[in-house]
């Protein structure tokens, strides 16, 4: 969900732009799983609507964050839902829609705040996602000798700490399965892959 100026536009809305590179199952050394996008990213309200089902991008509020991590409104939506374009910052495609509670959490990793307690919300990333660590919510790129972590189409859930139990953790995720992202600290969240998905 990397997210910003990098972190801050990943994470805005979502989160998640993390992560060094998993050598789980399909992480290493091949192209990310989002690579063959037909979606034209260069058009921040398309690219935005690709990360969530039509239903809900169709009506969601579109925002773009700028370098300096201030968010512009491109499009006003009607139904809670807020949508982001690709951050041009990581090297594959990951717009981001997010639910309010979404929102919520995502703002308190982006200041650093603690997120607000029992608020479950949801994140689409259906064109996948590209992150520089699954341990730490603020890497802004991979570490040393290893590689950025692609995931497929995803959903996230976040700001709740029961459904994380029982998932497993660490810094080389199979992101074929679902996994937990950021473990360990106020921002972990579930990460969900979308097989066979098609936007």
């Amino acid at each position: 969900m990397a997210l910003l100026a990098a972190a801050g536009m990943s994470l805005a809305l979502s989160g998640c732009k993390q992560g060094p590179v998993a050598e789980g199952a399909g992480n290493e050394a091949e192209a990310p799983a989002n690579a063959a996008s037909a979606t034209d990213h260069s058009d921040p309200v398309t690219s935005a609507m690709s990360a969530a089902p039509a239903s809900i991008a169709g009506d969601a509020t579109i925002v773009q964050a700028a370098a300096d991590g201030k968010m512009t409104t491109l499009r006003e939506g009607k139904n809670g839902w807020t949508c982001m374009p690709d951050s041009p910052t990581t090297p594959g495609p990951d717009p981001m829609c997010m639910d309010a509670n979404a929102a919520k959490w995502a703002k308190a990793w982006m200041t650093k705040a603690e997120p607000p307690a029992n608020t479950v919300g949801v994140m689409y990333m259906m064109e996948g996602g590209t992150d520089a660590s699954n341990t730490d919510p603020y890497a802004t790129g991979p570490a040393e000798a290893k590689d950025w972590i692609h995931t497929g189409p995803h959903i996230m859930i976040v700001g709740s700490k029961e459904v994380l139990a029982g998932y497993p953790t660490g810094a080389k995720p199979d992101t074929s399965a679902p996994y937990v992202m950021w473990a360990g600290t106020p921002y972990a969240h579930l990460m969900v892959p979308v097989p066979g998905s098609a936007q």
